[in-house]
């Protein structure tokens, strides 16, 4: 049992436990910066921002923030600026990219950011504020590329509510899943769940439960399921379940009474990206002040790079600046 301000409480103080060096490269964004002057304030994280100094300065007077304990950096006058995008135009010569159009992706935000996280220079990047989650993936898939033994990247949402902590995926990246990639989706979720101190229960969540349910979408997740067992996962996991039978503990008994997983569920993987989107987004606003959504966290990545909806408050960049720490930490 965690209730929103015990799990937020939580998160700030594990990211305080070890501080990490997290980028916004919004430095345009007043939300952003209403963030980092709150995320200073708290010691979340030791906080980059790129941009324009005097403009910054001049914002953060205005705003009345105190942002002198951040770093501010002008990329684009950057003495790195150069060295970046010859390190671009490396990685990516295989694909045909010049040293010009390296250097004009680079006046990008989001791939300077990307850049300094690549070369251990900030330690994480929380970004999408202002701009689409492809423009914040994208540079990452690039370069940062994913993890050893991860073939995707996923979406998950950090889900608090009714005084329970769960795991929703994948909720922003993969549109359609094939069973390969749902059961990825399992382990990588599995492991955001235990870092957030979960023991993760995973349910592959469909339209059916257990035999209950046909079709094709159905097969998918059973296979899925088949190739999780075949993994041997430290994990319990069931499927395909409903997700009336994988919460309630009533409805489990009676559609399935023997699961160790159904009725307490804690981390649901959806067959599809636009149920997983939709699920998270109704539970969010039908409960209001009474839900917590923290994400979409990327999964997968070899280092931490994480999306903001562009609805983002302030607490929820605050939010997402101290998981990136926590995930920092980790591959730290």
């Amino acid at each position: 049992m965690v209730s929103i301000p015990e799990f937020e409480a939580n998160l700030i103080n594990k990211a305080k436990s070890n501080k990490q060096r997290i980028v916004l490269p919004e430095g345009d964004s007043d939300r952003v910066l209403k963030a980092a002057d709150q995320a200073l304030k708290q010691e979340v994280a030791d906080i980059i921002i790129l941009g324009d100094p005097t403009v910054i300065a001049q914002k953060a007077s205005e705003l009345g923030l105190d942002l002198t304990r951040a770093t501010v950096v002008d990329y684009l006058n950057a003495t790195e600026f150069e060295e970046y995008a010859n390190t671009l135009a490396d990685l990516r010569k295989a694909k045909g990219l010049t040293l010009e159009e390296a250097r004009e992706m680079m006046k990008d935000g989001a791939y300077y950011g990307t850049m300094m996280v690549y070369k251990g220079v900030a330690d994480g990047m929380v970004s999408g504020a202002e701009h689409t989650t492809a423009n914040t993936i994208r540079p990452a898939l690039q370069f940062i590329k994913t993890k050893p033994g991860a073939t995707m990247v996923s979406g998950a949402f950090l889900m608090c509510y009714n005084n329970q902590l769960q795991v929703f995926a994948d909720c922003a990246v993969t549109p359609n899943p094939t069973s390969e990639q749902l059961s990825e989706i399992a382990v990588t979720t599995a492991e955001t769940a235990r870092l957030f101190g979960l023991d993760p229960k995973v349910a592959f969540l469909s339209y059916g439960t257990g035999e209950s349910g046909k079709g094709l979408s159905v097969d998918l997740v059973k296979e899925a399921v088949r190739l999780t067992r075949e993994k041997n996962v430290d994990f319990a996991f069931e499927g395909p379940i409903q997700f009336d039978a994988a919460v309630d503990p009533e409805v489990a008994k009676t559609k399935l009474p023997n699961s160790p997983v159904a009725g307490h569920a804690n981390v649901f993987v959806f067959p599809e990206l636009n149920t997983g989107n939709c699920c998270y987004k109704a539970i969010q606003r039908a409960l209001g002040d009474n839900c917590l959504a923290v994400g979409p966290i990327l999964q997968g990545l070899n280092k931490p790079v994480n999306d903001l909806s562009r609805g983002a408050t302030v607490k929820d960049i605050i939010n997402t600046i101290a998981f990136t720490a926590v995930f920092a930490q980790k591959k730290g």
